[in-house]
């Protein structure tokens, strides 16, 4: 999406701050021996509260409100009542939403109490480096240039990145142009960021493996087949001529 108005960008504003402020609340929540299900249908009455309805759910008939991954999974977790949150557990919440037509997208992982398994470097990592990539987007650079950056970062930090996990476009809808916004350089990839345009930037930050796979029958899970961690890290954002508008800051990733 490319914002022609005041009304269009009021209107991001607005869906932005109601998923930034559900993914701040869910992470307060948590708590251990908490079920992803009892945190998700929290996060799922803030939306609604709110008058948002949930993006995966609403395009792809995805079984939760948000996508909650723990420990070894990367992404597209689905909540349930059997999966019980732990002290030291690698927990990433993703909250995308839609309200008045408009679509906005963040996650974010962290560590639960206290980090007894030594996952805070990863996630800082994560965060640092989607705060650098962002810090560098401007109308015109090359997608190419900024995943280069983010997979240079990860290896200069001790880490690796998944390539097959993508940022992208969002705004009328959940997925748009472009399509992908990768955490590596790909030369293949001759897109430019364009001013004005809405996207959604995130860092996959892996402790070895390069890859994710759907390693479990539910159809939605996502993990790595070494049994590495990943931590995540997005904002939904307007690019600009200078620094890119972040809609989502309010979801506080970087406090």
């Amino acid at each position: 999406m490319s914002i022609t108005s005041e009304a269009e960008l009021t209107g991001l504003q607005l869906i932005s701050a109601a998923v930034a402020s559900t993914l701040r609340q869910m992470r307060e929540y948590a708590q251990p021996g908490m079920s992803t299900l009892e945190l998700d249908e929290y996060g799922g009455s803030l939306l609604t509260a709110m008058g948002a309805r949930s993006a995966p759910r609403l395009t792809y008939g995805f079984p939760g409100w948000t996508c909650i991954s723990v420990n070894q999974e990367v992404a597209h977790g689905i909540p349930s009542a059997r999966k019980v949150l732990q002290e030291g557990d690698l927990v990433n919440i993703d909250v995308s939403a839609e309200m008045g037509g408009f679509w906005a997208d963040n996650g974010g992982s962290f560590v639960l109490g206290a980090d007894l398994h030594n996952h805070r470097p990863l996630v800082d990592a994560s965060r640092q480096i989607l705060r650098t990539a962002i810090s560098r987007i401007r109308g015109g650079v090359r997608i190419a240039d900024i995943g280069g950056l983010i997979d240079a970062e990860a290896r200069k930090a001790g880490f690796r990145v998944i390539k097959n996990l993508v940022g992208h476009g969002v705004g009328r809808s959940l997925h748009e142009e472009p399509s992908e916004i990768p955490c590596y350089y790909d030369r293949h990839n001759l897109k430019r960021f364009k001013k004005n345009s809405v996207v959604a930037v995130e860092t996959f930050i892996s402790t070895r493996a390069s890859l994710a796979h759907q390693l479990n029958n539910d159809g939605w899970t996502l993990a790595t087949k070494d049994g590495s961690f990943v931590a995540q890290h997005e904002h939904t954002l307007v690019v600009t001529d200078g620094q890119p508008i972040i809609l989502t800051a309010d979801n506080r990733i970087w406090d």
